[in-house]
């Protein structure tokens, strides 16, 4: 059964500067995301800056699976507060290459699924911040694979044939659907919970995956500079 979205969020910074919208599936990953994103707002208001200043953040749960993440993401971009929002498709995922372990960040540089790819925007931007956020923290880029069921044992060395380095299940479709709804930066950053040589037994030991949580906790500062940085004028 399909998990039924959450679309409650916090919205950080000036609501008339360009949103940012972090998409995720399960309520975990909610819980990491939204809980760091708050720290960041009271870390900022103590220090008497402003918590940020590109514009409002929100945190959308979507539920699992690609359809609940289409759906979800054009509902929230329908709003007056996300329509011309940035969105950042993050969460939990599959690591394809041998030598992963959980814990590993993925920054794709394009997602892909049923609709095609989608390229992703300012990946650079996003390695270089997530290194500055998780010093000694190993980042992998490269194009992350779409499904719409947990990928198992020899399924797992067919995908990485095709190039890919990681994959979940709403990555591709929360950026295809982002488009859809009008052109917008988006990107995908995911933190590897299950491995070719660290598989799960079932997504709900997901919630055991205690290195991968406290990853995905720390990566709002990343996220928070990369919505800024698209916004400066480039020379």
């Amino acid at each position: 059964m399909d998990s039924p979205p959450d679309t409650g969020g916090d919205a950080v910074g000036d609501p008339a500067g360009a949103p940012l919208l972090i998409a995720c599936a399960l309520g975990i990953e909610h819980i990491a995301l939204r809980s760091a994103l708050r720290s960041a707002l009271a870390g900022r208001g103590e220090r008497g800056g402003a918590p940020h200043d590109a514009g409002p953040v929100t945190v959308l749960r979507t539920g699992m699976g690609p359809k609940n993440a289409e759906r979800a993401t054009a509902r929230a971009l329908g709003t007056d507060r996300n329509r011309d929002a940035a969105v950042i498709a993050s969460g939990f995922c599959a690591g394809l290459a041998p030598g992963m372990n959980p814990g590993d960040l993925i920054v794709a540089d394009e997602t892909r699924g049923p609709h095609g790819s989608t390229p992703c925007t300012g990946t650079g931007l996003l390695v270089e911040a997530l290194s500055r956020a998780l010093p000694g923290r190993t980042v992998h880029t490269g194009p992350l694979t779409g499904s719409d069921h947990v990928v198992r044992g020899p399924e797992r060395a067919g995908l990485r044939a095709t190039g890919a380095v990681a994959v979940d299940m709403e990555s591709a479709a929360t950026l295809h659907s982002a488009l859809s709804a009008g052109s917008r930066p988006v990107a995908a950053v995911r933190v590897v919970v299950d491995a070719p040589e660290h598989e799960l037994v079932r997504i709900g030991t997901v919630r055991g995956g205690i290195s991968a949580f406290r990853v995905l906790r720390a990566v709002i500062p990343a996220f928070l500079e990369w919505h800024r940085s698209l916004l400066l004028p480039r020379r």
